[in-house]
């Protein structure tokens, strides 16, 4: 096996691999047993036509395809290790390129993404801009509201037209030039009049309508939709609204204090709903201020991300999405038709993230490196104790959740305290 590695930019490899004919005859018997069951010839019983025979018939090219993979697979990894490669991102399709393939040599190449190098700038004593820590009567008016939202119940009506905010269970199937269209179809999906989540107009033409009725809808798709075959053109959606389904909400007075607190009065339950927001303020200045510090930290540092790390977290945060989606009963093509995207776009909404958390872990890895920060057992234990209270779970389920890995929680653990320390050191300045 022959290698060759070339120092490509953005803290990228290109990996060329090179084999001979006996690992090349070796990967082609491999793919002939595992494909011979697949040909079938006048003669030979099924899995039993020799080798040469299928060749001959097919041309010498037949396992070609298979057999390159074979040999990507035995070879890739061992030549990483022999060159010293400190591959960070697994390999995407596009980064493995076939330059030859025959029986006597076949030659590809890799382009691999290598951690990159950090140079720290200034991370202690950052200026760190923050809240004022005071509680508006506004903040708790909004806290009242949401209790209130929280003993509020969820009634399906029958009778009641539908008004903006309700929720609405309808099936629906979307029709353009009297076809219907791939991914315009939907059972009992829930949709509330007025988030704008579906194509402009459906929505608004379900108000006044109930339970029970079978209606027509007239929407035009955007003439930037993504879908070059719907761009603009008009759409019949027939839908059947299955439910109805409306919020009350309790008054807020002293009654409804009396309900969901301790206190029998409103005024009670406000000055005491002041004095949480307040402590919870003060907890999540804290989280503030190493985001704030953090975010400072890697501004005033100097890396460079290779793409396919991005790629790789941009893939997790769609695969989530995606996820989601289906419990809700949406396929993802679904609700990016509706959305008016197409996915390369919606990938770019997760990009900024995905940047900033890859740059974070860099950064603080870096600054625990320098720092020389360690974790000890002591402090893994107190780890799991936090978390059984928080979590309100047996202390042996954190440690067997937590502990089957043991050096990546420590890692963890370590790019936390860089977090504290960045916090610590700041400069507070509270806004006016």
């Amino acid at each position: 096996m022959k290698t060759n590695v070339e120092l490509l930019e953005k803290n990228q490899v290109k990996l060329t691999v090179e084999v001979g004919e006996d690992i090349i005859s070796k990967a082609i018997n491999q793919a002939y047993e595992s494909m011979k069951k697949d040909f079938n010839v006048d003669g030979f019983r099924k899995g039993k036509v020799p080798r040469q025979m299928i060749e001959k018939l097919y041309g010498p090219e037949v396992f070609f395809n298979k057999a390159i993979d074979l040999i990507i697979d035995e070879t890739l990894t061992k030549a990483i290790d022999e060159n010293n490669i400190d591959i960070i991102a697994r390999l995407r399709e596009n980064d493995l390129v076939v330059l030859e393939m025959s029986k006597e040599k076949a030659k590809y190449e890799a382009t691999i993404a290598l951690r990159p190098a950090v140079t720290l700038g200034e991370y202690k004593n950052l200026e760190i801009e923050v809240e004022p820590l005071d509680v508006t009567n506004e903040e708790i008016d909004m806290y009242l509201n949401k209790e209130a939202e929280k003993n509020s119940r969820s009634i399906i009506v029958e009778d009641r037209i539908i008004e903006p905010q309700d929720k609405v269970f309808i099936d629906f199937e979307g029709f353009v030039d009297g076809e219907a269209f791939k991914g315009g179809k939907g059972e009992n999906y829930g949709l509330v009049i007025g988030s704008r989540s579906f194509i402009p107009g459906f929505e608004d033409q379900l108000i006044g309508k109930k339970a029970g009725d079978e209606i027509e809808v007239s929407v035009t798709f955007p003439e930037e939709y993504h879908a070059e075959d719907l761009k603009g053109k008009p759409a019949i959606f027939k839908v059947k609204i299955n439910e109805v389904e409306v919020t009350e909400i309790p008054a807020i007075d002293d009654e409804f204090a009396a309900d969901v607190s301790e206190f029998d009065t409103l005024q009670e339950f406000k000055e005491d709903v002041r004095k949480t927001l307040l402590e919870q303020k003060e907890k999540s200045r804290t989280t503030e201020l190493q985001n704030k510090a953090v975010e400072n930290a890697v501004e005033n540092a100097t890396l460079e991300l290779p793409p396919a790390l991005i790629e790789e977290n941009i893939d997790r945060s769609v695969q989530n999405f995606a996820k989601r989606m289906e419990q809700q009963g949406l396929k993802i093509q679904q609700y990016l038709q509706f959305a008016g995207l197409d996915m390369e776009k919606f990938r770019e909404n997760f990009r900024p993230e995905a940047i900033a958390q890859i740059s974070s872990s860099f950064v603080l890895e870096k600054i625990a490196e320098v720092e020389n920060f360690v974790v000890s057992d002591e402090e893994v234990e107190n780890h799991f104790k936090e978390m059984s209270t928080l979590y309100n779970m047996p202390i042996e389920q954190v440690r067997q959740a937590l502990g089957r890995n043991i050096s990546m929680l420590k890692e963890d653990l370590k790019l936390q305290k860089a977090a504290e320390m960045l916090a610590a050191t700041a400069k507070i300045i509270e806004k006016k």
